[in-house]
């Protein structure tokens, strides 16, 4: 391996490129490191996220194996070096860690560290984080240290460009919660519209059946048939609404499962003939298997809810490395050019926000009387 570090304008372009790939944060975090420790060629790198009690809220690092890294225990406090570039702000190079006056030891299972250089990742004013590494691997004369100025300078403008890819994974992770607030909002607005007014016309049909029982039996059974139509109608309301609300397995399943299972659900809780079929598709980025799911869902939702169609027809097929998404029913439809001037119908601004977040492209093909296609791809990773 060189024992030069890789700079030039290609190596720092390809660990920021590698940075802004992701959305999640702690992929984000991980990246940052492994791209640091690989740019300055070090031996080990970490990245620390502090939390407001002098811990870590977050504390990834990168040359050290799982098993070490279990054996070395908690995760450190805010004290000595760590300390100084979350406080002082600024950068700190060090020949031997071990020599400053700051320093306190190591954990019995830690990693032995010499030559040192850290920096503070600052957003404005604040830091959110401390970037170091440790042990850069090349020729140490006595007394030198490994790390250089050229690196230092380096490492600061990684941390720099970190600070923006962690803001905005944070900025996405947020956007998320927020959106799925507005969905269980939506969902409790469709209960209330929906289930309730079933379960209230069944109670007052289930009174008017109670009350003609003596006087008028054959009104009576009339009426107890239309309570079980009626009960009937709310369970499947309410088993529609459970599969919206009920947490996706995509972790444990894969996109494919876990939209399979939803569809035979709906299938049974709704009248019209709801369909899936997939094709060769692999393996996408969370991120982007997460927001095909709900796009699939809030499609569903508008074939099933608003369409009046008999038949929906979803399938998910592999398309280059990543995959497009269908959803045609043949319902009402309406015209799209209506819809964009109107700016928003049928949550199609969120499905777009949801695609384009992803890297991906959302297509809506309507017309009044010929039905609607909702067709969602993304680039996979």
């Amino acid at each position: 391996m060189s024992h030069r570090p890789s700079s030039g304008l290609a190596a720092v372009s390809t660990a920021l490129l590698a940075m802004s790939r992701h959305l999640e944060v702690h992929d984000v975090l991980k990246t940052i490191v492994a791209s640091a420790r690989e740019l300055l060629d070090a031996e080990y790198a970490a990245l620390g996220v502090p939390d407001d009690h002098g811990g870590f809220a977050q504390f990834v690092v990168d040359g050290v194996s799982d098993e070490q890294w279990k054996a070395i225990g908690p995760l450190p406090r805010q004290h000595g070096i760590l300390a100084a570039m979350l406080h002082e702000e600024k950068p700190e190079r060090l020949a031997d860690v071990r020599q400053d006056p700051r320093f306190e030891g190591w954990p019995n299972a830690h990693p032995d560290m010499s030559d040192f250089l850290g920096v503070p990742v600052r957003d404005g004013d604040a830091t959110i984080a401390a970037l170091f590494l440790a042990n850069k691997r090349c020729p140490k004369p006595h007394g030198g240290c490994g790390f250089t100025e050229e690196d230092e300078e380096l490492l600061t403008i990684l941390a720099q460009h970190a600070a923006i890819a962690l803001t905005n994974a944070r900025l996405y992770e947020r956007s998320r919660e927020l959106t799925i607030v507005e969905e269980r909002s939506r969902l409790a607005h469709e209960l209330h519209d929906a289930v309730s007014q079933k379960l209230f016309s069944l109670r007052l049909t289930a009174q008017a059946a109670a009350a003609l029982v003596d006087r008028d039996p054959a009104r009576a059974k009339g009426e107890l048939q239309q309570v079980a139509a009626l009960a009937a109608e709310a369970a499947d309301e309410l088993r529609a609404a459970v599969v919206e609300l009920r947490p996706a397995a995509l972790d444990e399943d894969g996109l494919v499962a876990t939209l399979r299972t939803q569809i035979q659900v709906l299938d049974r809780a709704h009248s019209a003939r709801v369909t899936f079929d997939s094709s060769g598709v692999r393996a996408l980025p969370a991120a982007q298997e997460e927001a095909l799911l709900r796009v699939a869902q809030e499609a569903l939702h508008n074939a099933l809810r608003h369409s009046g169609g008999e038949r929906v027809d979803v399938t998910l097929a592999r398309r280059g490395q990543g995959a497009v998404l269908s959803v045609t029913d043949n319902g009402a439809g309406f015209e799209p050019r209506t819809v964009r001037r109107a700016g928003r119908h049928l949550g199609l601004v969120s499905m777009r926000d949801r695609a384009s977040g992803v890297g991906g492209r959302l297509r809506v093909r309507s017309a009044p009387g010929r039905g609607t296609t909702i067709e969602m791809e993304v680039p996979g990773g």
